[in-house]
């Protein structure tokens, strides 16, 4: 991008100069927010609710595939979900912090804690691969729709599915899940993976029965070599983590399940009681994917956040010009360098900022620094675990109590008292005990 577009977008768009620099910043979308000249000009729907209603009953349809060979589902009868957790000692710590009230609930929706892989990224992830599986087990006539899908795990599934592979680009967690899935059923599967993704995150793949190619570079290196791969290749399936409408759809299922969750807790979303939810975002699709499924589900009584760290701020910077995934951080100078590598993103997911035109209400930053410090108060206050990239959505909380003409405009701010707050942690369960044990420390040092 030459000098001269740069500034042309810094005139139109005043919160590029804080973004340059590394700043925390809060960008209010115009089109969801009653903010842009024409906030009806919303995209053309491109997934309805029968697209996600399809998905989980695909996804129903492998529990007990599921139940059989991963023993820790058996609880769950197969089921692939994690709780949601009431967490009142770090609402304080956050108010207290920020010396200012927080009005209503604050939950934590434990994604971190998501049986087999540990991430949101089993959600997309588990659903690709298993739709992969299903249907060339269709094709091959050797599955009905109407049989007890516990049977993909005989050796004659796993001869028929060894015959392809499957590709993908990751910084880490995505990575996990297609690798553990992929290998269960009997893929083959590579994982092309940035200088971003943790060495333990490469050692588990390999344990695995994964093969792992790593880059010196980016993610979207990762991505590129990925898919470049697998084009070679007419038995190899590339899982495009830039614009999967698989994964999204994967993601999507979530929304149903807490829907259930927060009745449970009795947990009203309705006019009179907002649901708030902050979800950390890389490049975009696990996130893209909840908020759509709750946008369907609750309408105009949900406000969904993105957080992105300040140097890999990709959907913020895409959909605040509109480029989407037309520019990356590298083209108004950011490095991309981030401690939550699952967030370390430089490009937004093609198929992601065009979704969420009209459906997310803004998108927040956050200083690496702070995701060690949450992590330990997490730690010390609820004796919940998650790994960095994850506590990225905590802030949103204390910096919507900022945004008065928001709430006004939004008719919100008499309802604060009975909003209720979701910080989506999306990942931390795998963590070795040892590298957990660094991300505490140097939180405490903070």
């Amino acid at each position: 991008m030459s000098e001269l577009q740069l500034d042309v977008l810094k005139s139109k768009y005043p919160l590029l100069t804080p973004m340059m620099a590394c700043e925390e910043l809060f960008w209010l979308n115009p089109l969801a927010t009653g903010l842009a000249a024409d906030s009806t000009a919303a995209p053309e729907a491109m997934f309805t609710a029968e697209d996600v209603e399809a998905v989980e009953a695909r996804l129903q349809h492998f529990r007990p595939y599921l139940k059989k060979v991963f023993p820790q589902t058996e609880a769950a009868d197969g089921l692939v979900e994690s709780p949601l957790k009431e967490i009142p000692e770090m609402h304080k710590i956050l108010a207290g912090e920020a010396d200012k009230k927080v009005e209503g609930r604050l939950l934590l929706k434990c994604d971190s804690m998501l049986p087999i892989s540990g991430s949101i990224k089993a959600r997309g992830g588990f659903h690709e691969i298993l739709k992969l599986a299903e249907t060339i087990a269709l094709r091959e006539g050797m599955l009905q729709l109407t049989d007890d899908y516990s049977i993909l795990a005989e050796p004659r599934f796993r001869e028929l599915f060894s015959k392809y592979s499957v590709a993908v680009g990751s910084t880490g967690n995505l990575g996990l899940s297609i690798g553990i899935m992929s290998a269960q059923l009997g893929f083959h599967v590579t994982i092309h993976m940035s200088a971003d993704a943790r060495q333990w995150k490469k050692d588990m793949l390999r344990e695995k029965g994964a093969i792992v190619v790593e880059y010196p570079d980016d993610y979207q290196k990762a991505v590129a070599e990925g898919r470049k791969a697998a084009a070679n290749d007419p038995m190899c399936h590339f899982v495009d983590d830039e614009g999967s409408a698989d994964l999204f759809l994967g993601y999507a299922t979530a929304a149903r399940r807490l829907d259930f969750q927060l009745r449970e807790l009795d947990v009203t979303v309705d006019e009179e009681h907002p649901l708030f939810v902050y979800l950390p975002c890389g490049v975009g699709g696990g996130p893209g994917g909840v908020a759509f499924g709750l946008k369907l589900l609750y309408g105009d009584n949900v406000h969904c956040f993105f957080a992105e760290p300040t140097h890999a701020p990709c959907m913020a910077l895409g959909m605040m010009t509109g480029l989407h995934n037309e520019i990356a951080c590298s083209d108004i100078g950011l490095d991309g360098k981030t401690a939550a590598d699952g967030l370390a993103v430089g490009r937004a997911s093609r198929l992601v900022g065009k979704i969420m035109e009209d459906k997310l209400d803004g998108v927040f930053t956050v200083e690496d620094d702070k995701l060690y410090h949450l992590l330990t108060k997490l730690a010390d206050s609820e004796g919940i675990y998650i790994e960095p990239s994850a506590c990225a959505g905590f802030p949103g909380v204390m910096a919507l109590q900022d945004q008065k003409d928001y709430l006004d405009r939004m008719g919100l701010t008499g309802n604060m008292s009975q909003a209720t707050h979701i910080v989506w942690a999306t990942g931390g369960s795998m963590v070795p005990e040892a590298e957990m044990q660094s991300y505490y420390n140097k939180g405490k040092t903070l």
